[in-house]
């Protein structure tokens, strides 16, 4: 009985940390599909711009 609420309280202990290490990892890189419309890719920045028409 001691075996089995020493794992439950292990598991629960842990519980926690894992699920703040899986969501950490979990953001999307932003890519060039990702941009509004009217927003061009910037690859020098990796980020979406307004484009400059002169």
């Amino acid at each position: 009985m001691k075996l089995k609420i020493t794992l439950a309280a292990l598991a629960l202990s842990l519980s926690p940390a894992l699920a703040s290490a899986m969501c950490s990892s979990m953001k999307p890189a932003q890519t060039a599909s990702m941009c509004a419309e009217g927003q061009v890719w910037d690859a020098a920045t990796a980020a979406c711009i307004e484009p400059v028409s002169s």
